[in-house]
């Protein structure tokens, strides 16, 4: 068993992370830019309570806010649409991606067995958008709750379907929650076919 780290050594890492970006911050500062990070594992923020840190880290500085991805959300049981109510402020963009958790049957785990994308053994997997457990009305609905007005990009990445066939039933999916009447006329906008 290996021991647990050491909280300082935990503190130390995000000192240095603000260190590094609140430079990069700054020069965002002057130039009006707005960074979007992605919460998900690998990253600095990669759950609700990383998230929290990250942001307090650097002073909670409006240059640098958050890309919503749900997929990555769904697998590690975290609530994406509590999520979105959360960190309303920090919402820069909206990533519309599916997962699908599968591991009740006593061989799969979370951290999916170093298998390949679209193995039936994986414990869980990206699926097309509107197929997994991303719980699409309650997110769209904590949005349109936020005044979110921002861009709604749809990343499909499921290695089991057919892109030309998932994709666009994946646009249409999104498309549909638009009867949820979001209030960003972006959201239109996004798929428009001119």
């Amino acid at each position: 068993m290996f021991p647990p780290v050491p909280p300082s050594m935990i503190e130390a890492g995000y000192a240095d992370f603000a260190d590094r970006w609140n430079p990069i911050l700054d020069v965002f500062d002057e130039v009006g830019v707005r960074f979007a990070h992605e919460v998900h594992p690998s990253e600095i923020a990669y759950d609700y309570h990383t998230t929290v840190r990250t942001l307090e880290a650097i002073g909670h500085r409006p240059a640098f806010g958050l890309n919503w991805d749900p997929s990555h959300m769904v697998w590690q049981d975290l609530d994406p649409a509590n999520f979105i109510l959360d960190f309303a402020d920090r919402i820069y963009h909206v990533d519309c991606k599916d997962a699908r958790v599968a591991t009740r049957d006593g061989r799969r785990g979370r951290l999916s067995s170093h298998l390949a994308w679209a193995d039936p053994r994986r414990g869980w997997d990206f699926v097309s958008t509107g197929r997994g457990d991303v719980p699409w009305e309650a997110c769209f609905r904590a949005l349109n709750h936020i005044g979110y007005d921002g861009p709604i990009s749809i990343e499909w990445e499921d290695a089991g379907m057919d892109r030309l066939h998932g994709a666009p039933e994946s646009l249409a999916y999104i498309r549909s929650l638009n009867a949820i009447t979001p209030p960003a006329a972006a959201f239109d906008a996004a798929f428009s076919s001119e």
